[in-house]
């Protein structure tokens, strides 16, 4: 009975952990990280053609594999998601379009459920990029990553200090309010509960679960801040949080090249094969 049950819990979803081991991927700089899964992003909004979505994923796959992502990282996908995606992709059917099919004397233009196919291909592709940046980089080396890559705008007295300080602290916090809720919601489940009888005590019970979480919830969430807080002020200050030496290498210099590449020729071959979109 054990193993069944536990073959059929479903994977969590794991980010802002980085996996462990070593790799070309992990040895990356982390600003070049973010500066191919933003050019990459920007190339799919004004290109969201299969070509670049195939050439993007095949990137994806082969990152992976260089940095040893196990399957097992995977989460699992639960059931409603993909009940969410075909009713997505009946409803934009009615869209129409081209191409169009004969069924008879009946015809269907399928061009709406491509197009709705060809966004969620999209916004897979983009959630990978995501998942191995975070799969693949120290939480810590994204704030001196981000307050190199904004150098440039300090004569503009842009505070790039604070944003850096600011989106690290928030990547440190999620993990641990993410474990913490989880934490807060089995206690929760596993506390005694009167059955109600009527439709209102249902809803009034259900009111105060929700209150109660929520109140907690942001308890938990101030102590944290103040425990944070306080290793904070024993290390040195916020300061010292973007301080740490980021400089890309030569291996950086190599994936920014190749990311160039493919959106080079993700590009040509969208407007010559592939046709616009």
């Amino acid at each position: 009975m054990t193993a069944p049950t536990a073959a059929k819990q479903r994977k969590p979803v794991v980010l802002l952990r980085p996996v462990p081991g070593d790799s070309v991927i992990h040895r990356l700089w982390a600003g070049t990280k973010l500066i191919v899964v933003a050019g990459i992003g920007v190339m799919l909004t004004f290109y969201p053609g299969w070509v670049p979505i195939g050439l993007v994923a095949a990137l994806i796959v082969t990152t992976a594999w260089l940095a040893h992502i196990p399957r097992s990282t995977l989460p699992s996908i639960p059931r409603w998601l993909w009940i969410a995606l075909f009713i997505g992709g009946a409803t934009a059917t009615f869209a129409g379009g081209s191409p169009v099919i004969d069924l008879g004397s009946v015809e269907f233009g399928l061009g709406g459920l491509v197009a709705f196919l060809r966004m969620t291909a999209v916004s897979i592709v983009l959630l990978g990029l995501g998942a191995l940046v975070s799969w693949t980089t120290n939480v810590a080396e994204i704030a001196p990553a981000v307050s190199t890559l904004g150098r440039p705008l300090r004569p503009l007295r842009v505070p790039v200090e604070d944003w850096a300080v600011t989106l690290a602290l928030a990547l440190r916090a999620f993990p641990m309010l993410i474990d913490e809720f989880r934490v807060l919601y089995a206690a929760r489940r596993l506390r005694p509960k009167e059955v109600p009888t009527t439709r209102r005590a249902r809803r009034r019970r259900w009111a105060i679960e929700v209150v109660d979480i929520i109140s907690a919830g942001i308890t938990v969430a101030l102590r944290r801040a103040d425990e944070m807080g306080d290793a904070i002020t024993a290390r040195g200050g916020a300061g010292q949080i973007s301080a740490a030496p980021s400089r890309p290498k030569r291996a950086d210099w190599v994936a920014l090249a190749i990311s160039i590449l493919l959106c080079a020729v993700a590009i040509t071959l969208e407007l010559t094969v592939g046709g616009t979109h």
